[in-house]
């Protein structure tokens, strides 16, 4: 992470075939995903030209030069942090990605806690911190998210990232439902 200024920790995307359970928790999660992901576009004026299942979605993904697989694995080891930032890998995005914290928090490792920083229209932006129990899993947006405004909806932008590792080691999947350019 360190060389390309991401922070510090290593990381390193499945390639085909994933593991079983990666493969099932995309299929199983993206449907679920689905009906936030249209009605937040729809919210926000945007096509939301999802298909139903995962497997028509990378289909397109692909065929738009995106077919790099985009799940991944990251270790973070005491002093460890991921730099805020969003996973946008080409034109086309889906709007929710999901992490699942692979290690006990306070028993593996302390600090590292799961940031989110929301870009608030006209006002400061807002840190949210989360420190995701051992196999649980945490949806956050890709890119932004609707809010609510004196004018409708608007887009306020987000972005993640993980606060310093104090003590061990930390891994998390992450399951992005688009694929790289």
């Amino acid at each position: 992470m360190r060389r390309h200024r991401f922070g510090e920790g290593e990381y390193r995307y499945f390639d085909h075939p994933f593991p079983e359970a990666v493969q099932r928790l995309r299929e199983e999660l993206y449907p679920r995903l689905l009906p936030t992901a249209r009605d937040w576009y729809a919210k926000l004026g945007r096509d939301a030209a999802w298909p139903d299942t995962l497997a028509e979605w990378l289909k397109i993904c692909h065929s738009a030069g995106q077919d790099r697989p985009s799940p991944i694995l990251l270790r973070y080891e005491a002093g460890g942090w991921n730099a805020l930032h969003r996973d946008i890998f080409g034109d086309k995005v889906f709007p929710l990605q999901v992490v699942v914290n692979l290690n006990a928090p306070a028993e593996d490792y302390t600090g590292g806690e799961f940031l989110l920083v929301e870009q608030r229209p006209r006002a400061q932006s807002r840190r949210t911190t989360v420190l995701i129990p051992q196999g649980h899993g945490l949806i956050f947006t890709t890119r932004d998210r609707p809010v609510p405004s004196a004018r409708g909806w608007l887009a306020a932008p987000v972005r993640h990232g993980v606060s310093t590792v104090r003590t061990g080691r930390r891994h998390t999947l992450g399951l992005v439902f688009h694929d790289a350019a």
